[in-house]
């Protein structure tokens, strides 16, 4: 996000005054969620000047397009240019604008890890963040028991295991939280059915979450009079379709919601388009797909819609293609990046070609890239790490260099810009389904009762236009009992994925039996690849 001025100057005919209330309510509008940094008339009343906050030129030209001294013709010429403050007695109030310098006092003790986002955060910004969580959190407690008290260097804290993470946080009690949850919402983050993950957030955690993502909304595409559709999923403790209601209803242009969900029937989905004029969809691209083939195989096209909006999954160029001949007009771009347990953590760059590349959010979120084999961080561009989240504001539910799952690489350090690339170890994503890799193991180890499976490594590929997890198991020969009881295990634990497979929404699971030598190995450590996401290529 960078800070725009925009000047302008009236029509000499005074019209501008009738339009007035109406202007200044859109621009009240715009402040409450964060567009607008300043603004007002000269003494003259000759004009106005505005200072916003946003993620483009483009963006602004658009939110000064829907104003509506511009929508009556009132304004006789506009200037829009990028604006950099550096001094004076407001740079303290400008919040989550261009980074300024602080006191070198002020820095964080380095011990050589430069940190997205804590290029200038001040010891007691996360002095503070450190001291809560060891007060309040026992599973915190306990992890940073070794350390100094007065440690002020995320990189000096150790990473979050999963399993002991999730292992600290049950339903009836949690070693994790820092405190009662009697304010917010809880949101289902995968497991399994005898043991689900589960999320809290409070009340003002979730509505700050909600703006912050909102608004990145116009840089995915969304424009002022937009009229969306919301096929995410709602229900049974799923967050993205309530996730995604909440944030554009603090987006920073006007827009009319659709709420039909994911588990509508396609006919009423495609017959609901129609009627009130949908021009953007937001959905998995799994669901986006399936819509696609419908609308081709029944009503051909849907011209209207001019952009398609996905979060969940990867987009692949097979259904790029099923979009292109479903709805001819409509871009596809990322609506922006986050999950339930890490929550927001980066929004799309405005008039990035590639979907994949994602901006950090303000301040308050930290993304690291560390090396998959010796955690050592990465600022150079290209080189592929692990993503590792901390935000610095959630305090009830603290996440703290918690690896989320995904393997990117920095495409701009400096700017906080990176490119997702794949899966790392922690979980497979397969469509809108997670299933984690210490889960997926467990149920092996349940499955195999005659001691059939040696090793096992999961591989993930994306044909006809579907994902596909395939399990590769070393053993000495194909075992069809070990295979049909994995599949009932699976079907048991995690039933989403056999729902998902049978709506024909991604592949059933698949095996494949090798040898001993037949699992892919990292040709520099010799150690197993417990995950290949051959999707990235």
């Amino acid at each position: 996000m960078a800070y725009y001025a925009v000047g302008y100057t009236f029509t000499p005919d005074r019209r501008h005054l009738r339009v007035r209330p109406a202007h200044r309510e859109y621009l009240a509008d715009l402040a409450e969620r964060g567009g607008i940094a300043l603004c007002g008339p000269p003494a003259s009343d000759t004009g106005g000047l505005l200072i916003f906050r946003a993620g483009s030129e483009a963006q602004v030209r658009e939110l000064v397009d829907g104003d509506p001294y511009m929508r009556e013709g009132v304004i006789d010429g506009v200037r829009v240019e990028e604006w950099n403050p550096v001094i004076g007695s407001l740079i303290g109030h400008l919040d989550g604008g261009p980074r300024r310098p602080r006191p070198a006092t002020m820095r964080l003790r380095s011990t050589g890890n430069p940190i997205a986002g804590l290029d200038d955060m001040t010891d007691p910004q996360l002095a503070d963040l450190l001291a809560h969580v060891r007060e309040h959190s026992p599973f915190y407690r306990d992890l940073y028991a070794g350390l100094p008290g007065d440690v002020a260097d995320l990189s000096a804290l150790p990473l979050i295991d999963h399993t002991a993470y999730w292992g600290a946080h049950g339903i009836e009690r949690s070693d994790l939280l820092t405190g009662p949850h009697q304010d917010g919402i809880v949101f289902k983050t995968g497991g399994t059915t005898g043991a689900p993950r589960v999320s809290v957030y409070t009340r003002d955690e979730w509505r700050a979450m909600a703006r912050c993502f909102g608004g990145g909304l116009p840089a995915a595409g969304v424009r002022a009079g937009d009229r969306v559709a919301n096929l995410f999923y709602a229900g049974e403790l799923y967050s993205s379709f309530v996730f995604t209601l909440n944030a554009f209803q603090e987006a920073p242009v006007p827009v009319v919601q659709l709420p039909i969900g994911g588990a509508a029937p396609l006919d009423f989905t495609i017959e609901a388009l129609r009627d009130f004029r949908a021009t953007v969809i937001s959905a998995p691209p799994t669901s986006l797909c399936r819509l696609a083939r419908q609308v081709a195989e029944t009503v051909g096209t849907l011209p209207q819609v001019r952009l398609a909006l996905f979060a969940g999954e990867a987009f692949y160029g097979d259904q790029l293609a099923l979009m292109a001949a479903a709805f001819p007009n409509a871009r596809v771009r990322s609506i922006g990046y986050a999950s339930v347990d890490a929550g927001i953590l980066a929004g799309p760059v405005a008039d990035e070609p590639d979907t994949r590349v994602h901006e950090v959010f303000g301040t308050d979120k930290v993304i690291e890239l560390l090396d998959p084999e010796s955690g050592e961080p990465i600022t150079e561009e290209g080189r592929a790490g692990r993503v590792i989240a901390t935000d610095l504001v959630r305090r009830l539910m603290p996440v703290i260099r918690y690896p989320v799952g995904d393997i990117a690489e920095w495409v701009d350090y400096p700017r906080r810009r990176f490119r997702l690339l794949g899966r790392s170890e922690e979980g497979a994503r397969v469509g809108v389904v997670t299933v984690y890799l210490e889960d997926l193991r467990a149920m092996a180890a349940r499955a195999d009762r005659q001691g059939a499976v040696g090793d096992l490594q999961v591989v993930l590929r994306h044909r006809e236009a579907k994902d596909e997890l395939l399990l590769r198991v070393a053993g000495p020969a194909r075992s069809a009992d070990f295979e049909r009881e994995l599949l009932a295990v699976l079907d048991e634990t995690r039933p989403m994925f056999g729902a998902e497979a049978r709506k024909g929404n991604i592949h059933p699971l698949a095996f494949e039996w090798v040898g001993p030598d037949g699992l892919d190995i990292n040709p520099r450590t010799g150690k197993l690849i417990r995950l290949v996401d051959q999707r990235a290529n």
